[in-house]
């Protein structure tokens, strides 16, 4: 009998073990492995792009540095291209998604998203030849625009809600959407502000035109899988952390307001 009641605890406790693991957080299992792998598109200045030695740099790179320097892993960043950052992040290739990600509604069922780290909005970059033509977003909602923005963006979906009459068309990177525009074969291109401010001190693109005033909110986040509670909420005191440390301010400072980064990048 006794041997019999050893032989069931012991059952329960590798059933235990083995439902416990299963249920470990992306979070948990960083720190179990000792690498923290964050799924990321590198092509949105300055959040997450490429340098010219192939480095993977940016404002939320550093942010994900230092969460994995708090956790005391080391940070591997996958890089996938924008539309299979959510079906990888199912298929287990990353733990989290870094990169630029906007919470909306749609997302949210399919995600959890932690707090946001910074709020940034839709803008417009425009040809010169609708100089005096073109005011605000509105202006553009005619059959004749031609209007590109970046596959599976949010710039992509707030095209689609506000120029349904203009002609839409949508491109990999942003890089090749603004190129559109810079050549004449479009028109205006949507993306995020950030971007966009950064994209018209490029020389290749000075004679684009810039309608600077946001006409979205969209705050940025990091996401996870659904359910992954734990993680969530290390993330969010993480953040709260380095808000109140300084750490976020010096990090901001060093990709919004020192240009110096761009001698860094193509």
């Amino acid at each position: 009998m006794i041997r019999r009641y050893l032989s069931m605890l012991l059952v329960g406790i590798v059933v235990f073990s083995h439902s416990y693991l299963a249920q470990a957080g992306a979070i948990d299992e960083a720190v179990r492995r000792g690498v923290l792998k964050v799924g990321t598109t590198p092509t949105y200045v300055p959040f997450e792009m490429t340098d010219k030695r192939g480095r993977i740099i940016g404002f939320e790179i550093d942010l994900l540095r230092e969460m994995s320097k708090a956790l005391g892993v080391k940070l591997k960043l996958v890089s996938v291209a924008y539309t299979e950052l959510v079906p990888g992040l199912m298929a287990s290739q990353f733990d989290m998604i870094g990169s630029g990600m906007t919470v909306t509604q749609e997302r949210n069922l399919q995600l959890n998203f932690s707090d946001s780290f910074i709020i940034v909005g839709q803008t417009v970059l425009i040809h010169p030849r609708l100089a005096g033509l073109v005011d605000g977003i509105e202006d553009l909602n005619e059959a004749g625009y031609r209007i590109v923005a970046t596959d599976g963006t949010t710039g992509e979906a707030a095209a689609k809600r506000f120029l349904g009459t203009a002609q839409l068309r949508s491109f990999p990177t942003a890089e090749e959407a603004v190129r559109q525009v810079v050549e004449g074969r479009a028109d205006a291109f949507i993306h995020d502000a950030p971007y966009n401010l950064i994209a018209i001190t490029r020389p290749e693109n000075s004679q684009l035109l810039a309608l600077e005033q946001p006409f979205t909110y969209e705050p940025l986040a990091f996401g996870l899988k659904k359910g992954d509670y734990d993680s969530l909420n290390w993330i969010n005191h993480f953040l709260n952390q380095i808000a109140q440390d300084g750490t976020y301010d010096r990090l901001h400072d060093k990709w919004f307001k020192n240009m110096d980064w761009l001698g860094e990048i193509d």
